[in-house]
C-alpha cells in the first residue's frame, strides 16, 4: 500500500474491469456508503477512501493551510486515483466531495466517466439572485456553538442534518463519525465548506454530471440542485428524492440504492 492509500485508508473491494469510486461528506467517512457498496460489489471494483480530517484518518496529517480550499481535497482524490493506477472511473460524490469531485475533473476530465452528485451545493450562502439557504449570520452562530462546545453541538446537528430523532440509526451513526473528528479540524472543514463559492467553476466541468438531490434537506434547498444543472458546463440532469435530510444514503437507503443504481448504469444522451 502506498502512502497516500494508507493516510486515506483507501480500500478496494469488488471484482470487473470498471472503477468507482465513493466520497463521503462532512463529518462521516468511508461507513457511510456501507449500505450501498453490497450493491456494487459484483459489477464494479469499488475504491473508498477517507477525506483527511475525517475522526479516521490521522489528525497529524490535517494541514490547515492545504485544506483551506477543496483545491487541495482535490490534489488528495487525483494522487489517490494516480497511486491505484486508475484511468478512468465513475465518481459518486456525497456532499462536499460531489464539488471535489468537479474541481478534480477540470484538471483530468479523462479520469471521470461521470460525476454522480448527492446532495451537492456549489455555495451554502445566500447572494444576490442566487438561494443558497444561509445568511452569513447563521453561520457564524453555527460556528460560534462549534466551538464552544463541541459534542453539544455534535448532538443538536445530526438529527437536524440527518432529518430524524436521536433514536434513530442514521442519527446515531451520523453522531458517532461527528465525535470522531478532533473539533478543532471539524471546525477548519466546516467552515472551509460553508465559506467556499465553486459557481464560477461549474462552467468548467465537461464531465456528465447526474445530480441526486433530496425534496427536504436542511443544508441544500432544491433549487440548488437546478442551479446546478443549468450552470455545468458538460450534460447534466436532476432527480429528485422523496427521502428526507442531507445523508440519505443513509438514513433512506432503500429510496437511495435504486436510484443511485440506475444513474450509475444510465449515461446521459450527448
Amino acid at each position: 500500500m502506498g502512502v497516500v492509500e494508507e493516510a486515506h485508508n483507501v480500500k478496494v473491494v469488488g471484482s470487473g474491469t470498471r472503477f468507482i469510486v465513493l466520497a463521503h461528506g462532512f463529518g462521516t467517512d468511508q461507513s457511510v456508503w456501507k449500505h450501498i457498496v453490497p450493491q456494487l460489489v459484483d459489477e464494479f471494483r469499488v475504491v473508498l477512501y477517507d477525506n483527511m480530517g475525517a475522526g479516521t484518518t490521522n489528525p497529524e496529517y490535517f494541514d490547515f493551510g492545504r485544506y483551506s480550499t477543496l483545491q487541495g481535497y482535490a490534489y488528495d482524490l487525483l494522487a489517490i486515483l494516480e497511486e491505484l493506477r486508475v484511468s478512468s472511473c465513475i465518481f459518486v460524490g456525497h456532499s462536499v466531495s460531489a464539488m471535489i469531485g468537479t474541481v478534480a475533473s477540470i484538471s483530468r476530465p479523462d479520469l471521470f466517466t461521470k460525476i454522480i452528485m448527492v446532495s451537492a451545493s456549489p455555495r451554502y450562502l445566500n447572494d444576490a439572485d442566487y438561494f443558497g439557504g444561509f445568511e452569513q449570520e447563521d453561520l457564524d452562530q453555527l460556528f460560534d456553538a462549534m466551538a464552544a462546545n463541541y459534542k453539544a453541538w455534535c448532538s443538536g446537528f445530526a438529527p437536524m442534518a440527518v432529518g430524524g430523532d436521536m433514536e434513530s440509526v442514521a442519527v446515531q451513526e451520523f453522531s458517532r463519525t461527528l465525535f470522531n473528528m478532533r473539533p478543532d479540524i471539524a471546525l477548519s472543514v466546516l467552515q472551509t465548506i460553508f465559506q467556499s463559492d465553486m459557481r464560477q467553476i461549474l462552467s468548467l466541468v465537461t464531465v456528465p454530471c447526474h445530480i441526486i438531490q433530496s425534496k427536504r434537506d436542511l443544508a441544500v434547498p432544491v433549487v440548488v440542485a437546478e442551479y446546478l444543472h443549468q450552470h455545468l458546463g458538460g450534460s447534466s440532469i436532476v432527480e429528485l428524492l422523496s427521502s428526507e435530510g442531507h445523508l440519505p444514503q443513509l438514513s433512506s437507503p432503500d429510496t437511495v440504492i435504486p436510484v443511485l443504481l440506475k444513474h450509475i448504469h444510465y449515461d446521459i444522451a450527448t
